[in-house]
C-alpha cells in the first residue's frame, strides 16, 4: 500500500512539474534526445536563470537527469528518465527520408541503432563514425546476433562519404555529437555511454538495451518523407 501512494505521489509530482508551458516545451524538446542547459535555453529562448529553474523542478519530480559528458567533462547534458515517460505527451511527429546514427568509431552504438531501427522503422537507417574505426567491434557483432540481427554486412564509413544535406542525424555519443558540423539540421544527440573501454558483453548489452528503448519511443513519431527518385544515390 505504501508503494501504491508513492506511485500516486510521484505521478502527481510529474503532472504538477508539467503544468508549466516551458517546462512542458523542455520535455518535449528531450523525447527526442538529450541536450545540453544552455542548448535548452537557446532553442526556448530562455535565461539561464530560467533555465535552471526549470530544470530543478523537473529533476525533483523525477522526470530529467543530469549526466557528464564523456568527451568534456565540463559539459552537462539533459535527459529524460524512461519511468516517466508513461506521463509524457510525445511532441509532434518528426519527417525525415533517411536517420544517420552516429558515434565516433561507428565500430557498436551507430551500427546497432541502424539495425534496430531498421527492423522498426519503415525510414531506411545507416551508420557512420567521426573517426571510425578498421572494423566493428566483435562484442557489438556478439550482441547483434544475439537479438537476431545479421552484421554480415557491416562495415565502418566516415560521415563525411555517408551523410546527405536532408538526412536526420542522431548522435548517439557525446563525443561525436561535439564534433558534427554545426550547420547540419535536423540532428538529435542520444548520450549512450561508450561500452568499449567496459568491454564486456554486460556494457554492450546495457548499451543495446537503451538505443532500443529510444527507438521503441522515437520511430512512431518520425514520418517517412517523399523520396525523390530522381535523387542519385552516394
Amino acid at each position: 500500500m505504501n508503494a501504491e501512494r508513492l506511485t500516486l505521489a510521484a505521478r502527481a509530482r510529474i503532472h504538477a512539474a508539467l503544468g508549466d508551458p516551458a517546462r512542458l516545451a523542455i520535455v518535449d524538446t528531450l523525447t527526442a534526445g538529450d541536450v545540453a542547459p544552455g542548448e535548452l535555453g537557446a532553442a526556448l529562448d530562455l535565461p539561464t536563470n530560467l533555465v535552471a529553474h526549470h530544470l530543478k523542478v523537473l529533476e525533483d519530480a523525477g522526470i530529467v537527469a543530469r549526466t557528464r559528458s564523456e568527451g568534456d567533462r565540463r559539459r552537462t547534458y539533459v535527459r529524460l528518465r524512461p519511468d516517466a515517460l508513461a506521463a509524457i505527451v510525445s511532441p509532434a511527429m518528426l519527417a525525415a527520408k533517411r536517420v544517420v546514427f552516429v558515434c565516433t568509431q561507428n565500430s557498436a552504438r551507430s551500427q546497432l541503432a541502424a539495425a534496430i531501427w531498421s527492423r522498426r522503422s519503415h525510414v531506411p537507417a545507416v551508420s557512420a563514425g567521426t573517426e571510425p574505426a578498421e572494423r566493428v567491434h566483435p562484442r557489438a557483432l556478439k550482441i547483434a546476433r544475439r537479438h537476431g540481427l545479421d552484421p554480415v554486412d557491416w562495415r565502418t564509413a566516415n560521415v563525411s562519404d555517408v551523410v546527405r544535406r536532408d538526412d536526420l542525424l542522431i548522435a548517439v555519443c557525446d563525443n561525436a555529437y561535439e564534433h558534427l558540423p554545426s550547420e547540419q539540421r535536423p540532428r538529435l544527440h542520444w548520450s549512450i555511454p561508450d561500452p568499449a573501454p567496459a568491454d564486456t558483453d554486460a556494457a554492450f548489452e546495457a548499451a543495446y538495451t537503451e538505443i532500443a528503448d529510444r527507438i521503441e519511443r522515437l520511430a512512431p513519431t518520425l514520418s517517412p518523407e517523399a523520396t525523390d527518385s530522381t535523387r542519385s544515390t552516394p
